[in-house]
């Protein structure tokens, strides 16, 4: 015979409690011991066990719902055994007493029936299960002022702690309007858009970082702009260590084209720019053979043309490796996406003051961190770790640069 499963009075001041979740479904076999649901009382979360044999017929109360002390929360019995008596039979929840008021009011309501859950009692209109009521009292917070994240914006244990643990009287309360703007994709957003994807999903990266100690480079800048009426920057003596260590590593300055590999003879430096639209990518072509102070010019020169949309193709086109220099932002490191039809990618982070150990000594330094990306298919991490060596080694050691 089928038998009804009542919620049961799990604290001595437990009036309701509040269905979690069903750990059983209807239509699953069950025997004593077997725990059917997650309740919250106003003490704590806890197991119900069933201490019926049979199988799961009827769930009352849907999870997350709120059910009083004594309610009919689930049925069991035989499989297709008829309960519609039991239904019919079992008493409705009581609903939420009425406060006291002046003067009588006409009462509307009508009760539930049997199978449906009654509305929950709340306090001062505000809903919220037993425990989060309990919590709130013993905390001395008002939850009229707690926002809720449960079911219909009710209000829940995790509520109350996540308040509590703010250590503030009052709940934020957070006001705004949302807002938006769209635009349309530049012709030069799109191609970027166009190649950095193709770039980024037909090349199979790689990344390789390195460190550099950069004060000698540095000492260097500042005697050449002593001398020079071209000042020169640290970006300058980069793209100069870049063209001669290409020159002594030719497999770097390559591309893929599919079929065979092109390894480039010339050396044509792209040097990425910001600009309004996005980001262009002039052309220090013959780069190797180029003074730093006509490089730096040269450099100025084309930032200028770019920012002012003037470049020419001729000028933006014809790259065989490029630099992308973050530093002067003051980002560390970062990695960036092959600018096709380049086999490889220097990404240059800022040079910072930091403590090294040299020869045994501890010392301040100023270091850089660099990451080459490379396209696997042309490059493997030998090649490009001797590009990086040779690489470190001049901007370590720039006299060698110019020798």
């Amino acid at each position: 015979m089928a038998e009804v499963i009542r919620m049961p009075k799990m604290s001595d001041t437990m009036t309701e409690g509040v269905i979690q979740s069903w750990l059983k479904k209807v239509g699953d076999d069950i025997k004593p011991g077997d725990v059917l649901a997650e309740v919250e009382t106003d003490k704590a979360t806890m197991e119900l066990e069933n201490y019926v044999k049979g199988t799961l017929l009827h769930i009352g109360i849907p999870a997350g719902g709120t059910v009083p002390v004594d309610a009919v929360i689930a049925i069991v019995g035989q499989k297709g055994e008829d309960i519609s008596a039991l239904l019919t039979a079992a008493p409705a929840a009581p609903s939420a007493p009425a406060t006291p008021a002046a003067e009588p009011e006409k009462n509307t309501s009508t009760a539930a029936p049997a199978n449906i859950p009654a509305p929950e009692v709340t306090d001062s209109r505000v809903k919220a299960s037993p425990l989060a009521k309990k919590l709130a009292q013993e905390k001395g917070i008002d939850i009229s002022r707690v926002a809720g994240s449960g079911d219909a914006g009710r209000i829940v244990k995790k509520d109350i702690e996540n308040y509590s643990s703010t250590g503030k009287g009052l709940a934020p309360v957070f006001t705004g309007k949302e807002s938006f703007e769209e635009v349309s994709v530049s012709q030069m957003r799109k191609a970027i858009a166009r190649r950095l994807s193709e770039s980024k999903n037909g090349a199979p990266h790689f990344y390789l970082t390195m460190s550099i100690v950069m004060d000698k480079a540095m000492d260097a800048r500042r005697a050449m702009n002593e001398e020079s009426d071209v000042k020169i920057s640290m970006n300058d003596i980069v793209v100069k260590a870049v063209a001669a260590a290409l020159r002594k590593n030719p497999a770097v300055n390559a591309s893929w084209l599919g079929d065979k590999i092109r390894y480039n003879h010339h050396i044509h430096v792209g040097v990425a720019v910001a600009i309004e639209d996005g980001l262009i990518v002039p052309v220090i072509k013959f780069a190797d053979n180029k003074t730093i102070t006509q490089i730096s010019a040269e450099v100025k020169q084309l930032a200028d043309k770019a920012k002012n949309k003037k470049l020419q193709p001729n000028e933006f086109e014809g790259n065989t490796f490029t630099i992308s220099n973050l530093g002067m932002f003051g980002i560390d490191e970062f990695t960036a996406i092959i600018n096709p039809p380049d086999a490889c990618i220097l990404a240059v982070g800022a040079a910072k003051e930091t403590v090294i150990a040299e020869n045994g000594q501890i010392k301040a330094a100023h270091v850089m961190k660099v990451t080459l990306s490379c396209d696997h298919r042309v490059v493997d991490g030998a090649v490009g770790s001797a590009f990086l060596k040779t690489l470190k080694d001049y901007l370590e050691n720039p006299v060698k640069i110019f020798m």
